[in-house]
């Protein structure tokens, strides 16, 4: 038997050379490991500049868009406005005319009432005038009253002409 030296020495020497081996691989591993690290970094730079110019791009599409549809709202606000105002001069049109009409319907009525009312002044005035016998004052009446009958169909007249204009 040995004194152990050759085994310490054996020993000694395969530590050494797993520490190299070690070293080694930790020196493949860091530069393995930088180089794609690099490689990574570029590929984030220039997926960050795609992604800017895709970016850039959207953004002039988008704003076109929007200009786009900005002249189409502003073109149908103006048609619009336009055709309501058009719309309001017929309506205030149809207003006056339909006003100047029921004025002349009116002004006919009133002329109307005006000349049964007097028809209907003159005819008691008459009697009281008179001072007819008893039998005659009642056939007298029968006129007075047929006098207010008159007075509804004009009436009904004066809404029917309203009516129809």
């Amino acid at each position: 038997m040995s004194n152990g030296n050759g085994v310490t020495a054996t020993l000694s020497d395969a530590a050494e050379s797993v520490k190299e081996k070690a070293a080694e691989i930790g020196d493949a591993v860091v530069s393995t490991a930088s180089a794609t690290v690099a490689k990574a970094k570029k590929a984030a730079k220039s997926a960050e500049k795609k992604v800017k110019t895709e970016v850039g791009k959207a953004k002039k599409a988008v704003k076109k868009t929007v200009a786009n549809a900005k002249k189409k709202l502003a073109s149908a606000s103006a048609e619009a406005k336009k055709e309501v105002a058009s719309l309001k001069k017929k309506v205030a049109g149809k207003k006056t005319a339909a006003k100047k009409a029921a004025k002349k319907v009116a002004k006919k009525a009133t002329a109307k009432k005006a000349a049964v009312k007097k028809a209907v002044k003159k005819a008691p005035a008459k009697k009281v005038a008179k001072k007819a016998p008893a039998k005659k004052a009642a056939a007298r009446k029968a006129p007075v009253k047929k006098a207010p009958a008159k007075k509804a169909p004009a009436k009904k007249a004066a809404k029917k002409a309203a009516k129809k204009k």
